[in-house]
């Protein structure tokens, strides 16, 4: 079903080399998409996407000629391009909110005023509802975003769902928690567990611990991107996607150890804990799984074991982490 309705479709994706763009771009491709790549591939990859019959421009988010030149004859929009890793955040907060506002303001605008733009398609973050009031996380949670990060996810969020209502244009907004998988581009959580482990410290040195997150692997979140840019009854919605799971970081670091089969002894590092932490995320998908007929299918630990062979079959590295920065995951 899904192949009969992307046969042919010309779409673009922003930030489609990286994390879970690429893997987006990878299933539309599969589909039979005629797909478009916008990346400055300062995180994202252009190796990620080597052997798909893609077009590939290589551009900032707020360049509006070239904005403009990419959406002109696409008929979807999927919007993942953004500033993703929180750390940075809390060092560059204006360019947070130039590259995820008012670029994703940038994109609409034109996507609005192109003449065959059909759906767009914006990628949101869960971390705009802060740490949990209430299990599950619904769409109708509050939203009290901890980071400038987020701030800037939710700013661009409700400017999304405003246009759509002024200017009678169709959009879905998603809001994915935590995503995991191959191609990996920023240190998040269990690609670090993960480095620790593969270079045998025994030392695993973490932050706040005693945090949860809802993991959901990428295959399945690119999976419902897809599906809300082809439900007609997902237009004007915000959607959760999440595994409906709660997992705790050390419970996680357990399980990567258990797959690497290596044991470690746990390290508090205080440097790693943020100011104004996310405590507890776990999704409400029954929305997601009403409206696009979506259910996550991987299983954490299978997701885990392809993730940390990726890893270790790709050597993964990342720069160490800048002075004063707080804990390395987030949710995506």
């Amino acid at each position: 079903m899904l192949q009969e309705k992307l046969k042919d479709a010309r779409v673009l994706v922003t930030g489609g080399a990286g994390f879970i763009g690429s893997e987006v771009t990878r299933q539309l491709v599969r589909g039979g998409a005629r797909v478009t790549v916008l990346d400055n591939l300062t995180s994202g990859k252009k190796q990620y996407l080597e052997g798909l019959p893609v077009r590939v421009v290589r551009a900032d988010i707020c360049d509006k000629r070239t904005i403009s030149r990419c959406v002109s004859d696409q008929e979807i929009v999927y919007h993942l391009a953004a500033l993703p890793f929180i750390p940075d955040s809390y060092l560059n907060p204006q360019e947070f909110f130039r590259v995820n506002v008012e670029g994703t303001l940038n994109l609409l605008w034109k996507a609005i005023h192109s003449e065959s733009v059909k759906r767009f398609v914006y990628i949101s973050s869960s971390e705009v509802y802060g740490t949990a009031q209430r299990i599950l996380m619904d769409e109708d949670h509050p939203t009290q975003p901890h980071s400038t990060y987020a701030v800037s996810k939710l700013a661009a969020d409700r400017a999304v769902f405003t246009l759509h209502k002024e200017q009678d244009f169709p959009v879905v907004i998603l809001r994915p928690f935590n995503s995991y998988g191959p191609r990996i581009t920023q240190p998040y959580i269990i690609p670090e567990i993960a480095i620790q482990l593969l270079e045998g410290r025994g030392h695993l040195k973490l932050g706040n611990v005693e945090s949860s997150r809802d993991f959901t692997f990428v295959e399945d979140t690119a999976r419902a991107i897809i599906l809300a840019s082809l439900t007609d009854r997902a237009v004007g919605e915000v959607i959760n996607i999440g595994s409906g799971t709660e997992t705790k970081i050390q419970d996680l670091a357990a399980l990567i150890a258990k797959i690497i089969k290596t044991k470690f002894v746990l390290d508090r590092d205080k440097s790693r804990i943020r100011p104004y932490d996310v405590d507890r995320l776990i999704c409400n998908n029954s929305k997601a799984r009403n409206l696009l007929g979506w259910k996550p299918e991987v299983q954490l630990e299978d997701g885990l074991t392809q993730a940390v062979d990726w890893i270790r079959k790709n050597k993964v590295k990342f720069k160490a982490p800048f002075k004063g920065a707080v804990s390395w995951y987030r949710s995506s």
